[in-house]
């Protein structure tokens, strides 16, 4: 393994360790531990800037399952470079704020550690990885560790509920994307991300294009919240702070941006994928903002502003991929659309990282989130207030701030798309820069929303939680203010990211548009003269703030007073019936008859081999193969019909035991007489001792009432046991005579031809049980040696008392 797989697992190495730091060195944080973690990776990961930068790929090779395609392959360009800074970056921060966040001694710093170690190390895995298969094993452990995250407060009912929310939703679509790989390795034989991207042409012009694109945006959209899946997301805010932090400004929310984003160099260009991100993206644009001005809950209106900014980077990715149908990359018209993406991406993981510590410092210090308690807190908490007129401005587009530039460009993104002249953007199109623009006004009045009823007004310390209301201490607000820092920074020297970050992750989004040595041309500025883009964000403050300030005569409508997102009256319908459906299944399936599990059980076999049968045109009969049959077999045979068709007449335990045992007896004689003497000595044998246990336990046991059930369960039970005795017949005389009917040879002359050869022996039986079955033999002899300490544990021990309850 390379220095690159180390760093990508160091995470997960680390997490073993927590616990044995946690309880062995309890005078010092648990956190200060981990904080060395992550900034040693980030300082590790700048290390590549140079080279990325100069438009290099750095490449790791490791085999896992080569047969199957699948290798631990990382590497690292422009993109993936840009995901893993920021994982590490905010990481190291949010670990620095958590040590003050969560400095209560009765906190299980243990398993959050160990959680959210597991979550970086995902989310590593996630954006380094080249193959497909390895990105979902990652994938699926950021949901896992995502939703121990939310839960870490198990013992609030809420935290349950989001977390079992963001489970069952992530899964879903980590689910389905994993079906959109598959779809992929059938297109290309490959799980490679550079491969796909290389055979890109091939893919396209598959009939499994469109499935497979489905399959991969469902995962995607899941991972980002887009509508109508971003139910979760607000729930998932019921865990601490410092995740919330975490989770919805750079990595798992980001998870999947960065799928569409790499694979826009599988999917880019077609129309399809071009509509469905853009329509995906605006619709979670706006509704996201909608619905955070409703919120009273300030990481409510947090969680559906992160909604809102997802969808604005997912739109602009899907605008942006239109590049591909023009192949050219220095044409701004085109590429302005992944530039915004791109840059803004920078910027929310700054501006909304700063609001959570921020958010987490008024509901520490203050015990509530609720604006309707707040107010007034701008003398008491002056440098929160600060940290917060600054990301609450740049997320809402105001200058000088690094969310007013990458805002202006999305608008100029959202303008472009009018003139690309193809997809029908010269008819509907219009109507793209037309949503992003309302949404943006209502962007604008849920940051005015958050600040001013938190900050300004009266205070009234009657409606907290505490007594005394204070500044946080100065470890809760070193993180925050850096991210304020790095706002304000971004803001005024915005192309210090230009070609260190920005355009290399362009070239990773738009791989093969330009050609080897040119660059995409990366220029931000403040002013641009009297543009659209200018005017639309002059229209945004205006209406913005006149909404605000009329917000008393529309905040008692129902629109305001409903919180809560509808989308979640579906999900819980569904979630509900899932249940009552599955209650209702276990009622009918779970009888605690051991007769209505064969009837189940045989059912489906019979369904199952009937169909295959059916399907295969079998069976397949040969009476030539078959050999004659002397008198003699003939009367066994019906002797043993009759002994089975006896079976259910009799009422007497010690008759059945006898009946049934007779049935063994003569299938010991048909062994016999087909010369497999082993066998029935072996038949014989267990059939002796099992009639005598059985004879020995029934003895003592009460006389044998027969229940009584209706014609119809009578009838059931016999069209059952006929289907089954046929099935196994015609499978048997099937298998028997595939040979000369199909060219198949026996399995049989293998097993004759090779036991002396291969085993040494000249016992084809004992052989094939010991050498060629040997594997099978001794799992066998494991189970019954398990049953046979089971049994001996069961005979010595003794309850006393209620130890058996």
């Amino acid at each position: 393994m390379t220095v690159l797989h180390w760093a990508t697992l160091s995470p997960f190495l680390i997490a073993i360790l927590i616990p044995f730091l946690y309880k062995y060195v309890r005078k010092v944080h648990t956190g200060w531990f981990v904080l060395l973690l992550p900034l040693t990776l980030f300082i590790y990961f700048l290390s590549f800037l140079p080279s990325t930068r100069e438009g290099n790929v750095i490449f790791e090779h490791l085999a896992w399952v080569p047969s199957l395609g699948i290798n631990f392959n990382l590497y690292i360009d422009g993109l993936s470079l840009l995901f893993a800074l920021l994982i590490t970056g905010i990481g190291t921060l949010v670990v620095l704020y958590s040590i003050y966040y969560l400095s209560d001694i009765k906190e299980k710093l243990n398993n959050f550690y160990v959680y959210l170690l597991m979550f970086m190390g995902a989310m590593l895995g996630v954006v380094l990885s080249d193959n497909l298969i390895v990105i979902y094993v990652f994938w699926e452990v950021t949901s896992i560790a995502s939703s121990l995250l939310i839960s870490y407060w198990y013992g609030r009912e809420k935290s349950i509920y989001g977390a079992q929310k963001s489970m069952f939703i992530t899964v879903f679509g980590g689910l389905s994307m994993l079906g959109g790989f598959s779809i992929l390795y059938v297109i290309a034989g490959t799980f490679s991300i550079r491969e796909l991207i290389a055979n890109a042409d091939i893919v396209m012009a598959s009939s499994l294009f469109l499935p497979a694109m489905i399959l991969v945006l469902l995962g995607a959209f899941t991972k980002s919240a887009q509508f109508p899946f971003h139910i979760w997301l607000p729930d998932a805010m019921e865990a601490p702070t410092p995740v919330s932090a975490y989770l919805h400004s750079a990595t798992m929310v980001k998870a999947g941006i960065y799928l569409v984003a790499r694979l826009t160099g599988v999917f880019g260009g077609s129309p399809e994928w071009f509509w469905i991100i853009t329509i995906a993206g605006l619709t979670t644009l706006t509704w996201g903002s909608i619905s955070a001005v409703r919120q009273k809950d300030l990481k409510g209106i947090l969680a559906f502003s992160t909604i809102s900014q997802l969808g604005l980077i997912m739109s602009l990715l899907g605008v942006g991929s239109a590049a591909f149908y023009f192949q050219d990359g220095d044409n701004a018209l085109y590429t302005t659309a992944i530039l915004a993406a791109v840059f803004h991406l920078i910027n929310h993981a700054t501006f909304k990282g700063s609001l959570f510590m921020a958010v987490g410092i008024i509901d520490h210090e203050t015990g509530t989130r609720d604006i309707r308690n707040l107010g007034g807190l701008m003398t008491i908490m002056p440098i929160t207030a600060t940290v917060s007129l600054v990301g609450l401005a740049s997320m809402a587009g105001l200058p000088p701030f690094n969310g007013f530039l990458s805002k202006e460009l999305f608008f100029t993104g959202m303008l472009n798309a009018t003139e690309y002249g193809i997809f029908n953007l010269e008819t509907i199109g219009y109507i793209i820069p037309i949503v992003a623009w309302v949404a943006s006004v209502f962007t604008f009045l849920y940051c005015m929303i958050m600040f001013f009823r938190t900050f300004t007004g009266k205070f009234d310390g009657s409606k907290l939680k505490v007594d005394h209301v204070h500044e946080a201490p100065i470890g809760m607000l070193v993180s925050p203010v850096i991210l304020g820092i790095l706002v304000i920074f971004f803001g005024l020297f915005p192309n210090v990211l230009a070609y260190s970050l920005i355009e290399p992750a362009m070239a990773g989004i738009l791989p093969g548009i330009l050609n080897p040595g040119e660059f995409f041309n990366v220029h931000i500025s403040h002013w641009h003269g009297f543009i659209p883009e200018l005017f639309m964000t002059i229209g945004v403050i205006v209406l913005g703030a006149l909404l605000y300030l009329t917000m008393s005569k529309w905040q008692k409508t129902a629109f305001y007073l409903g919180e809560r997102d509808i989308f979640n009256y579906a999900y819980d319908y569904g979630y509900d019936g899932l249940i009552k459906g599955s209650q209702w299944i276990t009622r009918i399936q779970m009888t605690g008859r051991l007769r209505d599990y064969f009837i189940y059980m045989c059912g489906f076999m019979i369904l199952l081999i009937g169909y295959t049968l059916y399907k295969f045109d079998l069976p397949s009969l040969d009476s030539m193969e078959l050999s004659p049959i002397d008198p003699f077999v003939w009367i066994v045979a019906i002797v043993f019909i009759g002994s089975v068709i006896a079976v259910p007449f009799i009422n007497n335990r010690l008759g059945l035991i006898i009946t049934t045992g007779v049935t063994g007896f003569i299938v010991a004689l048909f062994f016999v007489v087909f010369r497999a003497p082993d066998l029935a000595l072996t038949q014989l044998l267990v059939e002796t001792v099992t009639v005598i246990l059985f004879m020995l336990a029934f003895y003592h046991l009460p006389k044998l009432k027969k229940e009584k059930t209706s014609k119809g369960i009578h009838a059931i039970k016999l069209i059952i046991s006929i289907s089954f005795g046929v099935m196994v017949t015609v499978v048997s005389l099937s298998a028997f005579s595939m040979g000369s009917t199909a060219g198949f040879p026996s399995i049989s002359e293998y097993f004759t031809e090779f036991s002396k050869e291969l085993a040494g022996g000249y016992n084809i039986v004992n052989v094939i049980l010991v050498d060629f079955r040997g594997l099978d033999t001794m799992l066998e002899i494991l189970v019954v040696a398990i049953a046979v300490i089971s049994i001996i544990s069961l005979i010595k021990l003794r309850f006393k008392g209620s130890e058996d309850v």
